[in-house]
């Protein structure tokens, strides 16, 4: 799959694009069963809110199956081959959840300022691909996205170690106001099986969930690999350093193995 020019112009002009219907409901199917899966089991790799729910899930790709696949899809590798020129690697992979009613937030921050002072990263030649696998309504703690943010470069941030149970590198008040009140605000939502792209530096945040509705999406950091992290203090899998070029599989192995799975099941 290819950018299209005008795509490429808006991502590099507000810092992001929204692609609706990526996937079908036949493969963001097998993919919300897998994740529950992996939310019910007790490894390092899970992380829960104070309550218990699952808040996210590290490294799934490494361990299961479907999302491994998802993790080679041509649908998100092509684009990001295209925009930076390069063979890309994945940094980082995780399954965000906010739970029904106890969801938490995640602070105001850009994820380049982590990549860069906590593993090394050089250049912010890395993306975030979030794949909706639930409905992303305007209540139910949707990603807030400052456009053009990404312009500024690595903000001055402070690193919040004791709001949620995830350690970050937060933007105060002032700043996030100040760009709000330059550039606006906005929270993509979509149904299941839409794409997310959105630039390294962009300043975002998300609200707690106090509603019915779950919210999940997978996040890819796919890095380009000549800007592979150079000092990495995190755990690998939180911020891997195997710096192999990902080979995209077949466009249709997400929706074999969601057909093979559904057939096992009868």
């Amino acid at each position: 799959m290819k950018l299209t020019q005008q795509q490429l112009e808006h991502f590099d002009e507000e810092g992001w694009i929204f692609l609706e219907n990526c996937f079908s409901p036949e493969e963001v199917a097998v993919l919300n069963e897998e994740g529950e899966k992996i939310y019910a089991e007790e490894r390092e790799e899970v992380w829960r809110e104070t309550s218990g729910a699952p808040r996210t899930a590290f490294a799934a790709h490494t361990y299961n199956e479907a999302f491994g696949i998802l993790g080679r899809h041509p649908r998100l590798i092509e684009p990001l081959e295209q925009a930076f020129g390069e063979k890309v690697y994945m940094h980082q992979y995780k399954i965000n959840a906010k739970a029904k009613f106890t969801g938490d937030v995640w602070q105001w921050h850009q994820d380049f300022g982590t990549w860069h002072r906590d593993d090394g990263m050089p250049e912010p030649r890395a993306m975030n691909i979030a794949v909706f696998l639930d409905e992303v309504f305007p209540f139910n703690g949707p990603l807030m996205l400052l456009p053009r943010s990404h312009k500024h470069g690595i903000l001055d941030a402070a690193h919040d170690t004791s709001t949620t149970s995830y350690p970050l590198w937060t933007l105060d008040e002032d700043t996030v106001e100040k760009m709000v009140a330059n550039g606006g605000l906005v929270a993509p939502t979509g149904k299941p099986g839409g794409v997310l792209m959105f630039h390294g530096n962009l300043v975002h945040g998300s609200a707690g969930n106090i509603t019915p509705y779950p919210r999940k999406i997978v996040y890819l950091t796919l890095n380009a690999v000549s800007n592979h992290i150079r000092k990495p203090t995190r755990p690998e899998w939180i911020a891997h350093q195997d710096f192999t070029p990902i080979e995209a599989c077949a466009d249709d192995a997400l929706l074999n193995f969601a057909r093979q799975y559904a057939t096992a099941a009868e």
